[in-house]
């Protein structure tokens, strides 16, 4: 027991490392963008940014609850119209976009999540998926949604006095400090009694009623939980491309967060960023050279999926932990 205790004791300090060298290095790469004036990178790395905070509502329900959810980019896209009702006549308000999408996206969550959680395994992913193509294909034929064409020509949100989405660096530092705020409260979420019964709900859910408490009932509010997020996440996404198009809600959204967090650590928060920011990158990169991107990424998901099957983070994690203990273990701590 104290051999598997000590390890337990040094996961909270591993992932402060990699916690903190993600988002300083954001912050230097905003400096350096700023300084070299790069808007393209800038409006690239704010996209990766946005698409890791879907790929953190992914990670509450496969990492944490063992639901996988292939139909996230429901919310996602809901979020998105949110932002285009909340423009317009109620003032372009960064905060009430937020507001509308969190809204829209836990009424949504609630409703999907009633539906969804009632089953489990291959079930639930199929049921999530189904409501995901449900919805996107009713949206992507309804003139007064968009329809196929999208909405084009959303406006620019005002986020303080001065500062508004079209200001590429304060964007982006908008939407740092958001992710953050949505990263730090699921960390500190996961160490409260609630995260605690989430973790008991995938390690054996059928011993859970024994406790004393009702795992429909926590996994409903994860999912709605994970709505929210996902929603929040969906009301960037105009603000920086300015334009809200169907094609976001489909399936194609929800697999690529599914194996940004595959790729970047299922379960460890901070690798579903990682693998966003990594594949986001790597998309545009080969994407310059090649249409079939594809295929590199695919590629990249079946090798990391074999070598590293707990994702780069969740390989990375116990290396440094034992280079961590080796520093900290008695007459180690000054070399």
């Amino acid at each position: 027991m104290r051999d598997q205790a000590t390890p337990s004791a040094q996961v909270p300090s591993a992932s402060r490392y990699f916690t903190v060298l993600f988002f300083s290095g954001a912050l230097v790469f905003a400096l350096g963008a700023g300084i070299l004036g790069d808007v393209f990178f800038l409006r690239l790395a704010t996209e990766a940014l946005i698409l890791g905070g879907l790929a953190l509502s992914v990670d509450l329900l496969l990492g944490r609850v063992g639901l996988l959810p292939l139909g996230q980019a429901l919310f996602f896209g809901l979020g998105r119209m949110s932002r285009r009702w909340s423009s317009g006549e109620w003032h372009n308000s960064f905060w009430l976009s937020l507001a509308v999408s969190l809204a829209v996206s836990a009424l949504a969550g609630l409703v999907g999540g009633i539906i969804a959680i009632r089953a489990k395994g291959v079930y639930f992913a199929l049921i999530s998926f189904g409501l995901a193509q449900v919805v996107s294909k009713v949206v992507f034929n309804t003139r007064e949604l968009g329809a196929s064409d999208g909405i084009i020509g959303v406006p620019g949100a005002t986020i303080l006095p001065g500062l508004t989405s079209a200001d590429p660096i304060g964007f982006f530092l908008v939407t740092l400090a958001a992710i953050f705020g949505l990263y730090w409260g699921l960390g500190y979420l996961m160490e409260t009694p609630f995260g605690r019964q989430l973790s008991a709900i995938r390690t054996n859910e059928h011993r859970v009623p024994f406790l004393g408490f009702d795992p429909w009932r926590y996994k409903l509010l994860a999912f709605v939980a994970a709505a929210c997020i996902a929603g929040i996440s969906g009301a960037l996404y105009p603000m920086l491309r300015g334009f809200v198009s169907p094609e976001l809600m489909f399936f194609q959204v929800s697999g690529n967060a599914v194996i940004n967090v595959i790729v970047g650590g299922t379960g460890t928060l901070i690798g579903p960023l990682y693998g966003s920011a990594l594949l986001t990158g790597l998309k545009s990169v080969v994407g310059s050279f090649t249409a079939h991107h594809q295929i590199i990424i695919g590629l990249l998901f079946v090798v990391v999926v074999i070598v590293f099957p707990r994702g780069l983070i969740g390989y990375l994690t116990p290396l440094l932990q034992r280079w961590l203990a080796s520093r900290r273990a008695p007459g180690q701590g000054g070399h």
